[in-house]
């Protein structure tokens, strides 16, 4: 099997990241019944689990870098993917390469025929990543919670650490109680007796968290925090309080308060699992050359070309608010694309706090794509500029014409539509370099 081969074999299996919304009927009856019969690698695996709303990806991939600075052999599994399927593995600090994918997923697909099992697309790449993590040995898997967590295909593992970056209104209508039906399910990758960190203190759903028995727990704000945050060429410089030390003066080559919340978070996650302190050149080692695609993800300069996942009420504002902090006042030009069954509505009140002299809308790469007539409709009764493209890379040629190299054009809604957005911006440069 090589790798083209590997994805035409995973194509046959339902995606529920590409096809579902809310999700129905989860169990983890088929993830289950898969790493039985591969002989049950999940438990020779110490596992930090993440999972929240917002930021899981930062904080797995914060974590991974840390830890392996700390000498340590270390896998990760995140979703989704931005460019490659194969980022949703990393093995000792790198992708997997094409090869490995394609091993993987063909030692999987003899389990599956042999036992005609019928999984999902992703507990297949999910018993991938725990069959992959139990054969190379690993010290640590650091694994994000695909959906909401006690019934994600990843929750067959057991954590040594389970982390919960937040609680936002994402996978849910809305109606009365949905913090809580929230809370419950992501409470759910708990451990009795583990260690539990969480990134928002959420006060009014801790009690949820007690239930399930975590020992300790952590907090954000109370047992570990930023002190300081000052701007940076490329950053920012952070000071923090952990568990068990303190950090200062570290450089962080990300954007915004949330991500060096994150940072806190995935430090404090390490010194848990680390049972102490991590020396401070370790942590100016992993974080120092951290780069993590599609979220505050600068792609050119001339003009500023920023794209993220931002796909929900949180990430949006979280967005907005850092353009405000971090990028001068220029035209700002948004190209925005949206998934059902997140609100485009929520998202553009938002962002329509960096005051976007011209909104182009069009749709994501995904069955789940809003239609473009709906988000120009939203826009346009929100009072701002809008114009409609075909898709993201015709949106992002459409802004880099309009636009010039003072300008800010920002490409958010999903992380669908970024792979599309940098090769527009590719393309543009290729061809304005050869005039």
């Amino acid at each position: 099997m090589n790798f083209r081969e590997a994805l035409q074999y995973l194509d046959r299996f339902i995606n529920r990241e590409a096809t579902a919304g809310r999700i129905h009927g989860l169990s983890l009856a088929a993830m289950s019944q898969l790493v039985e019969c591969m002989g049950e690698p999940h438990k020779d695996l110490r596992a930090i689990h993440v999972t929240g709303t917002n930021g899981k990806g930062s904080v797995v991939s914060m974590t991974e870098s840390l830890l392996s600075s700390k000498g340590l052999r270390v896998g990760s599994y995140m979703s989704p993917h931005v460019d490659t399927i194969r980022e949703r593995f990393t093995l000792a600090g790198s992708q997997i390469t094409e090869e490995i994918f394609s091993e993987i997923i063909f030692d999987v697909s003899q389990y599956v025929e042999s036992h005609e099992l019928k999984p999902s697309y992703f507990e297949l790449l999910t018993a991938a990543a725990i069959l992959l993590f139990s054969n190379e040995g690993v010290d640590a898997a650091v694994v994000e919670v695909g959906i909401l967590g006690r019934f994600d295909a990843t929750n067959v593992l057991e954590g040594e650490v389970a982390v919960i970056t937040n609680i936002g209104k994402d996978h849910t209508d809305g109606s009365e109680g949905w913090r809580r039906s929230i809370a419950a399910e992501k409470a759910g990758i708990i451990v009795e007796g583990k260690p539990l960190l969480l990134g928002n203190a959420e006060e009014d759903v801790v009690d949820l968290f007690v239930a399930e028995n975590p020992d300790p727990i952590f907090q954000y704000g109370k047992d570990f925090l930023v002190e300081d945050s000052l701007p940076a060429v490329g950053g920012q410089v952070i000071n923090v309080k952990g568990i068990f030390g303190h950090y200062e003066e570290i450089f962080l080559p990300l954007y915004g308060k949330r991500q060096a919340q994150n940072a806190a978070l995935s430090l404090a996650t390490a010194e848990v699992f680390l049972e102490g302190p991590l020396p401070e050149e370790v942590v100016e080692s992993a974080f120092g050359e951290l780069l993590i695609p599609g979220r505050l993800e600068i792609l050119s300069r001339r003009p500023a070309i920023l794209v993220d996942g931002a796909h929900n009420k949180d990430s949006a504002n979280h967005l907005a608010e850092t353009i405000n902090d971090v990028f001068p006042e220029s035209r700002r030009i948004l190209i925005l694309g949206t998934l059902a069954p997140h609100s485009p509505e929520e998202i553009f009140t938002e962002l329509k706090g960096i005051s976007p002299e011209l909104v182009i809308v069009c749709a994501a790469p995904s069955p789940r794509a809003v239609d473009p007539s709906v988000l120009e409709e939203v826009a346009m009764r929100l009072g701002l500029d809008v114009e409609r493209a075909e898709n993201p890379y015709e949106a992002t040629l459409k802004a880099l014409r309009i636009g010039d190299e003072e300008d800010l054009i920002v490409a958010a809604g999903s992380f669908y539509n970024i792979s599309e957005v940098r090769r527009a911006v590719e393309d543009f440069q290729s061809t304005t370099s050869e005039i």
